[in-house]
Order: structure tokens, then sequence, then C-alpha cells
């Protein structure tokens, strides 16, 4: 989580709110109280921000 809040630049209360909306890649659950993202999942999902930003 930690990595994922520097590569977002997102607090890790907003990427939760973005998962709870469905609105964040999912997790992996690693242990009972240890989760991960996909790398590329996340890189995906800036892209698409950025796409978002300069279609509009």
């Amino acid at each position: 989580m930690t990595e994922v809040c520097e590569t977002t630049s997102l607090s890790r209360a907003m990427i939760n709110k973005l998962r709870a909306a469905g609105r964040f890649p999912l997790a992996v659950s690693i242990t009972e109280r240890r989760i991960v993202f996909v790398r590329s999942e996340v890189e995906a999902w800036l892209d698409q921000r950025i796409s978002a930003r300069t279609a509009a």
C-alpha cells in the first residue's frame, strides 16, 4: 500500500475509498493482514486517468 500511495500520490484513505467504490484495481490478499496490488494494473489505472484528462 505504501508504494501504491507513493506511485499514485494518493493517501491510503483515498485509495480505500476508490477501492470501496470499485474505481481502483483489486488488491491481492497475501496474508490475513497484508495486501498487494499488481503494478501493471495500477500503472494501467494511472494511464487511463491521464487519457481521460487529455480527452477532456
